[in-house]
């Protein structure tokens, strides 16, 4: 892999994601705390548990996704500045391009249920 740079110009998007998702993960967890305290819906809590749980699934994702390409960058230009030819950490690489699609897939998934269980919770209350 000749740009070895390349695996880590993808990190601080990657970064941006995981701030947003963690930020989602805290108001989400606050929304169920506070569900738990003034209710006793158990079926939307539990709904909201599993939100939870899939974006905690995004976060894990997207911590894979940016260890390797953080691996991937760093045993490239490593063995480029010893002028070693070393073609693996091109699957180090595409395993954080596959694991950083699996975490966009999750928080999609997690976007559209989150929609979808607000619109039950306005119909409730009409």
């Amino acid at each position: 892999m000749e740009n070895w740079y390349v695996p880590i110009t993808i990190v601080p998007g990657i970064g941006l994601l995981i701030l947003s998702t963690s930020n989602l993960l805290v108001a989400l967890s606050n929304e169920i705390t506070t569900l738990i305290q003034d209710s006793n819906n158990g079926q939307l809590i539990q709904r909201k548990l599993k939100q939870l749980r899939l974006l905690n699934g995004a976060m894990v994702f997207l911590y894979i996704s940016v260890a390797s390409f953080v691996i991937s960058g760093l045993i490239s230009g490593l063995f480029e500045t010893t002028g070693t030819k070393l073609n693996f950490s091109i699957y180090i690489t595409i395993i954080g391009i596959v694991s950083a699609l699996l975490g966009l897939i999750a928080l999609i998934l997690y976007s559209f249920r989150a929609v979808k269980i607000r619109q039950d919770q306005f119909q409730k209350t009409l």
